[in-house]
């Protein structure tokens, strides 16, 4: 599994899905630019010890990592999705791509792959989950449907 990060801005919450990432065997691409420094000192406490365990990835811009990864499936997360995130059947080689926090993906990424677009379900009142615990909630039911290959 691939996780996607498209301009984070928040140090511990990219720290937090690092750590995520490196328990799961689930490689890690940020896109930059990021909101902050990867020697911020709350992105690595976040991480704790864990970096060295990380597959990281760094793109330039979102075109040159799915035109590096052209044959891959990329899906969605954003709150404005219909299909909630249990409803798809993963592969082991999915993209699960994510936005900014202030700002979730951009609108014409959305558009043009809305057959791939995702969501947690919420009540309506409010405007949407942390970051880290999206990316945990939709990696590990993917990795559930495969059997959490590679964990005991």
């Amino acid at each position: 599994m691939h996780i996607v990060l498209v301009e984070p801005e928040i140090p511990a919450n990219t720290g937090n899905i690092s750590r995520t990432c490196a328990v799961t065997g689930t490689a890690l691409h940020l896109v930059l630019p990021l909101g902050f420094s990867v020697d911020d000192k709350h992105l690595k406490r976040a991480g704790l010890d864990y970096w060295r365990h990380l597959d990281l990835h760094y793109h330039n811009s979102f075109e040159e990592l799915a035109q590096e990864y052209a044959c891959a499936r990329f899906l969605f997360a954003s709150t404005k999705a219909q299909k909630l995130y249990h409803q798809v059947r993963y592969e082991k080689d999915d993209f699960l791509v994510f936005g900014k926090e202030t700002a979730g993906l951009p609108a014409n990424l959305l558009s043009r792959h809305a057959e791939n677009c995702i969501r947690v379900p919420m009540g309506k009142s409010l405007r949407s989950l942390n970051l880290s615990n999206a990316v945990a909630i939709m990696l590990y039911e993917a990795l559930r449907q495969q059997n959490f290959p590679g964990m005991t």
